[in-house]
């Protein structure tokens, strides 16, 4: 499935429900929670004001959960999800299977001979990869490509995607209301029968992916470099596509594997917001999700990030443009910090009044292009706040660094002025607002909420929160958190320039 950039929002800050007359304090008499006895939790919300609705399904597992020697697993997983089930997808199930449990025996013999070395018997080689293209060529011919998505388009859906992050694993669209039934149908289904049908040509579609976004791109490597730079225990350092000898070497059985341990039905959340009507719902969701089997998953990464004892740097010389990336180790976003963070990003990088714009893009004339991103790589865990700039030419990435660093030590010591922070604390709010003025919006926040805070309530919750921050906090996190020992910082420079 070919993928669109996702974004969710980082701390749910001001997830305010104000469209169409409903207001903030009403979001617990409207959203109704309904749990399966396997465990599948599900989030109901009516809006009529359309006969359309979004379904938005949530799986408490991303890359960050990938295994050394198996990084790469949670995404080709995303990618295996839509090719289908034994009823979807294929012409003739029962010959199909036989190729695939062949391709896949065949792909184990060739790793064993692999894995000799230079004592391979490279003839062999040869003919076991002549015999596994001739296989998959025809496994090929019982394949019907994008059955899946085909039906759901075929049916009005519009949307229809996926994303993995490091921290989650999410499916959604948006259809029309007379259509819920088939998406609950179809989506139990691959849920319960997935098969993992062009599993091979998939990974190799991932490995070109990798060249492309990473290998051959040195922003993508400069990114890879720092990631794995600032985290030398958490799995957040390992790339969220995955090393490229890890996908080449992914098997069937390993996807098979992570998808029965984390694709649980306790391990999901699905939210379905818009013109339904709920004891139906309810109903359909009991006949089609409730025979999904309940199993043990648990999700949890125990491996804690040490403190860093000092400052690290990491250089990529490239054929390229400076390139200038800072990362300051900050808490998860169930700590009472969260919310100033993103205060702290909006004042620093947030359109042109935003101070880095104003004082190092404008006045100084230093940069080209500055911005923060208050949550990265994941958001489960501690993360980092990042800090990015690319010099204007004759100006220098030292130059650049150094700006950077003094307006970060300003949060430190002069206070945030009143006016101004109110005014960041209403375009926040604004922002937030106009994120759930969509089903779709509502749904991404409510599963979010659900999975990641523990209760979808915790919404309303940021309201309050947003609204006490104050200029002694945004000058306590500056202080506590940017500091030289708890900095990362990586260079793109140009290797072509001494």
């Amino acid at each position: 499935m070919r993928k669109s950039g996702w974004l969710v929002i980082t701390g749910l800050l001001l997830t305010v429900i104000c469209v169409s007359g409903v207001s903030a304090q009403s979001l617990e008499g409207k959203v109704i929670e309904h749990r399966l006895e396997n465990g599948l939790t599900f989030l109901l919300y009516e809006r009529h004001q359309a006969p359309i609705v979004a379904c938005h399904i949530y799986v408490n597992v991303g890359s960050a959960n990938d295994r050394l020697g198996e990084t790469g697993i949670a995404h080709i997983t995303e990618h295996i999800a839509f090719k289908g089930t034994p009823t979807i997808g294929t012409t003739n199930y029962e010959a199909e299977k036989q190729l695939l449990d062949k391709l896949d025996e065949l792909w184990q013999q060739i790793d064993q001979e692999r894995q000799k070395g230079d004592k391979a018997d490279q003839q062999k080689l040869e003919q076991l990869q002549r015999e596994f293209e001739q296989t998959q060529q025809n496994a090929a011919q019982y394949v019907v490509s994008e059955a899946y998505s085909k039906i759901m388009e075929e049916n009005g859906a519009v949307g229809l995607n996926a994303s993995t992050s490091r921290d989650e694993t999410q499916y959604f669209v948006s259809l029309p209301a007379n259509r819920l039934e088939l998406w609950m149908m179809l989506e139990a289904d691959r849920l319960a029968h997935t098969v993992p049908r062009e599993f091979y040509k998939e990974r190799e579609v991932i490995l070109e992916e990798r060249r492309m976004r990473t290998d051959a791109a040195p922003v993508g490597t400069l990114i890879e470099q720092f990631l794995a730079t600032a985290f030398i225990a958490h799995p957040y350092g390992f790339p969220g596509i995955g090393w490229a000898s890890d996908i080449e070497n992914l098997t069937i059985h390993q996807l098979m594997e992570f998808f029965e341990a984390y694709y649980a039905p306790q391990n999901m959340v699905i939210a379905i917001v818009g013109d339904i009507d709920p004891d139906n719902v309810i109903r359909m969701a009991e006949k089609y999700f409730g025979v999904l089997p309940a199993r043990s998953s648990d999700p949890r990464i125990r491996t804690v990030e040490p403190q860093q004892p000092g400052e690290r740097r990491v250089q990529v010389e490239w054929d390229a443009n400076p390139y200038l990336v800072i990362g300051y180790h900050r808490p998860s976003v169930n700590h009472e910090d969260d919310l100033v963070f993103d205060v702290i990003s909006f004042l620093l990088s947030s359109g042109r009044t935003s101070q880095l714009y104003k004082h190092l893009v404008e006045e100084q004339q230093i940069a080209i292009h500055v911005q923060t991103i208050v949550a990265f790589p994941g958001k489960k865990y501690p993360t980092l706040f990042m800090v990015i700039g690319v010099p204007l030419a004759p100006h220098t990435i030292e130059e650049l660094e150094a700006a950077l660093f003094a307006e970060l030590e300003k949060l430190k010591t002069e206070s945030v002025d009143e006016q101004e922070l109110q005014k960041v604390i209403n375009n926040v709010e604004a922002g937030f607002i106009n994120s759930l003025s969509s089903n779709s919006g509502l749904a991404a926040q409510l599963t979010f909420a659900q999975s990641v805070y523990g209760d979808w309530r915790s919404i309303e919750k940021q309201v309050e929160q947003i609204k006490q921050i104050t200029a002694e906090d945004i000058m306590r996190v500056a202080r506590t958190y940017f500091t030289k020992q708890n900095r990362t910082v990586a260079w793109l420079v140009n290797k072509n320039v001494e």
